[in-house]
């Protein structure tokens, strides 16, 4: 019994298969996503009166931060188009974290016998 589950430990199934590649794009997409906030971040906050987003790293550290936590040291934006991006990052933060939970669910409750 415990070397039959120590050669499922180490086994390879379609299942793995399938989890790395869900985390893969979901990885690549947040990059993608993380880069394209930052950028609007930057064009957007730059030359607002009030704003903490004065250079590139700090929108990019602020996007980042709200792909990861979903909150920010740095004041929100101040424009509206700012706080809309902001909105779509939390979104995005938010579906990513139901996403891999639901991927890592439908991982460790699938059939073993396939």
């Amino acid at each position: 019994m415990i070397g039959e589950e120590l050669r499922r430990l180490v086994s390879w199934s379609e299942r793995h298969r399938r989890l790395v590649a869900r985390l893969t794009m979901v990885l690549v997409l947040t990059l993608a996503i993380d880069a394209i906030g930052a950028v609007l971040m930057w064009r957007l906050e730059r030359t607002a009166d009030g704003s903490e987003i004065h250079g590139f790293g700090d929108a990019l550290f602020f996007s980042t931060v709200q792909l990861l936590t979903v909150s920010s040291q740095l004041r929100n934006p101040v424009t509206a188009a700012g706080r809309v991006v902001d909105v779509i990052l939390e979104f995005w933060a938010v579906l990513v974290v139901a996403s891999v939970a639901g991927s890592f669910g439908s991982f460790f409750l699938g059939d073993d016998s396939r």
